[in-house]
């Protein structure tokens, strides 16, 4: 909002469980004359917070992490009758990365406690009682081979290896390092897929769960998530639109689906069900309602929920390139006395442009009696609001 010239979130972030406003979309994909399209989409999760990781228990159920009154726990959604339920209450921790258990009907999911201790646990699907099951790593991004072995990405000193758990015998192998999360069974194989890091970009690589061999498949540049459709082809979201590819077939990545929807962005998750007529993803919010809930803390003059949809390190200019000042807490220097102190402070929006994730405002302000018009540019990056420009 407009002051400036006046007045001259233990969760390791490489893990990417920032609590930004994430929603969980699920669609069908149908067959037109031989050509998959992605149709019919429905926000299942529907919730103003970190929704993510979606998983098909089977072909009727969803499940994903979701915040609620201030904890993440396990959600489940039943694609035919359109309900939503939560398996789980956990007040003293948070749950990621739920999977249902090969050849069972409990869950798994990684928790994280209040006191810092990570930990992958089983659930009861009924009642949601937890059971430790690997005791040994702090598991961060599990997939099941079968019933008694998981695949994991696990912090070891700030990084992530790849193991091979058993767990009835309760043994883990190191496979790889420098590797990350999406952990998906290679159709028509016995093969697993993995992320592994070159340098700041990504690659998909195949692992033989019996013999640990590892070989590359593709890059993928900076993007984390990829699935796989029975005919072989990858998936890969990249912003707002999905990317196909056969690592068998073509020489080039094409264009499978791009979302027309507004509140479609960034897309950081996509999943499909075991007979792929179903796709599930993350993705963030339009950036209006970060532009939307810091209006409202300003005209209420509620210092924590103006600077609640900023970055950190938000950066604050002078349009075009005149950096004012940067940081959530010179933010706050800059208006915690300038609320207290203005009591007939009111800015409304005349106008707004939404343009990839830059939401552009044309303002009417109010200050001490003195109206005036201005532009502010607000440009989100991960859910938050990490640069502002201001003209007037």
């Amino acid at each position: 909002m407009i002051m400036k010239k006046l007045f001259v979130l233990l969760i390791l972030p490489f893990l990417g469980w920032s609590q930004t406003n994430t929603e969980i979309h699920l669609f069908d994909i149908t067959s037109e004359n031989g050509t998959l399209k992605v149709v019919n989409g429905k926000n299942i999760s529907n919730n103003n917070g970190y929704d993510s990781q979606p998983h098909f228990y089977n072909d009727n159920i969803v499940l994903f992490a979701s915040t609620r009154s201030g904890q993440t726990d396990i959600a489940k959604y039943n694609v035919r009758d359109h309900q939503l339920l939560y398996i789980n209450n956990t007040p003293k921790g948070g749950e990621y990365s739920p999977q249902k258990i090969p050849n069972s009907k409990n869950i798994s999911a990684v928790r994280l406690d209040n006191d810092g201790k990570q930990r992958f646990y089983k659930y009861d699907f009924k009642t949601g009682k937890d059971t430790e099951l690997i005791k040994d790593l702090v598991v961060a991004y599990p997939m099941w081979y079968n019933k008694n072995t998981v695949i994991s990405s696990a912090i070891v000193n700030d990084s992530l290896y790849m193991y091979i758990s058993d767990i009835k015998k309760k043994t883990n192998t190191l496979v790889a390092k420098n590797v990350g999360r999406s952990f998906h069974k290679i159709p028509n194989s016995t093969l697993v897929s993995f992320m592994k890091k070159n340098g700041k970009n990504w690659e998909v690589w195949s692992l033989n769960p019996i013999t640990k061999e590892t070989k590359q498949i593709t890059a993928i540049g900076t993007s984390q998530d990829i699935c796989w459709l029975p005919n072989g082809n990858i998936l890969l979201p990249i912003k707002n639109t999905i990317y196909k590819f056969n690592p068998k077939k073509d020489n080039d990545w094409s264009i499978f689906h791009q979302f027309k929807n507004e509140d479609i962005n960034n897309i950081s998750r996509i999943t499909v069900n075991s007979i792929a007529n179903k796709l599930a993803i993350t993705a963030e919010v339009s950036p209006k309602y970060l532009a939307e809930e810091q209006l409202k803390g300003y005209n209420n003059r509620d210092i924590e929920a103006f600077l609640k949809p900023y970055a950190k390190n938000v950066k604050v200019y002078t349009f075009p390139n005149k950096l004012e000042y940067e940081g959530i807490d010179e933010m706050r220097k800059q208006y915690a006395s300038f609320f207290e102190n203005t009591p007939d402070l009111h800015c409304k929006v005349l106008s707004r442009v939404i343009l990839g994730n830059k939401v552009i405002d044309e303002e009417s302000v109010t200050i001490n009696g003195n109206s005036f018009k201005a532009v502010a540019i607000y440009e989100v990056s991960n859910g938050k609001i990490s640069s502002v420009y201001f003209l007037r």
